[in-house]
């Protein structure tokens, strides 16, 4: 839903989440409830990129509880500091990778559609554009052939319907192939921490900050987990007066998260 802000005097467009329902509330968004840790400032993230959008990701109200796809209350409640108001749907699909594919998908439908293409499991490259004019796919054994579908407008709608489908054969496994490594110490939103197998998990860089100083660098991350669940910002279970930050460290080369542990070389970027 797009709506106009004020800023510095001139008009500006607000960011697209074009899942809201409802007009887009800068106030109730990511960047405004979470100041960087004390002494630490915002790495910048460039006007229109990956990371000033999720930056201004809508949350839903303080103290909202994660759900499951099917309602249930999420076990534990204890790992979130927030909730990310995007839908999960009704089937157990929106997992973790999942989660950071939607992320991405979200992102690249507001700048072209066209830009949209996942991996699947099978290493097969599937392009939205191509999906929405009727090249479909189907699975077959081992292999993914060709299927012709319906033509349809590429709207926000086919997107989720593309989505559900890309969800159901791709996983932490393609996600960690489909991504490029990069050094925990050149984190930067978008990225993600993927483990990739069966059980494996990944989750999303969502900010970064660094404190001029010393140049220790934390970030704000987000997750969904199994079976698929609304997507939450995480709370440093393991040093609280953080809140939500994470030390960007991996002492003995791990990383860990509430409910995962990702080795330092885990941190992977979109290509």
């Amino acid at each position: 839903m797009m709506s106009r802000l004020i800023i510095l005097g001139s008009l500006a467009a607000a960011p697209r989440y074009d899942w809201l329902s409802r007009p887009y509330n800068s106030q109730a968004a990511l960047r405004a409830r979470f100041a960087p840790p004390a002494g630490c400032r915002r790495v910048a993230a460039p006007p229109g990129s990956f990371g000033e959008w999720l930056g201004g990701l809508p949350l839903r109200p303080r103290g909202t509880a994660v759900r499951l796809h099917d309602g249930r209350l999420k076990n534990p409640q204890t790992v979130h500091a927030a909730v990310i108001d995007i839908d999960t749907g009704a089937r157990d699909l929106q997992q973790c990778a999942d989660a950071a594919i939607r992320l991405r998908a979200e992102y690249q439908f507001t700048r072209s559609f066209r830009s949209i293409h996942f991996h699947l499991t099978s290493g097969h490259d599937i392009w939205f554009g191509d999906w929405v004019a009727g090249q479909g796919f189907r699975v077959q054994g081992e292999d993914v052939v060709p299927a012709p579908r319906q033509a349809e407008t590429p709207t926000h709608a086919a997107l989720r319907r593309y989505l559900d489908v890309i969800f159901t054969y791709a996983g932490t496994l393609s996600l960690s192939r489909e991504l490029r490594p990069v050094p925990l110490a050149q984190a930067q939103p978008g990225d993600v921490f993927v483990q990739g197998g069966s059980p494996g998990h990944a989750v999303t860089v969502l900010d970064v900050a660094e404190h001029p100083g010393t140049h220790a660098r934390y970030a704000l991350l987000a997750q969904s987990y199994m079976p698929a669940q609304d997507l939450h910002v995480l709370r440093n279970t393991a040093e609280p007066q953080l809140g939500a930050w994470f030390r960007l460290a991996a002492p003995n080369g791990v990383f860990d998260t509430p409910e995962w542990e990702f080795g330092a070389d885990q941190l992977k970027r979109w290509q």
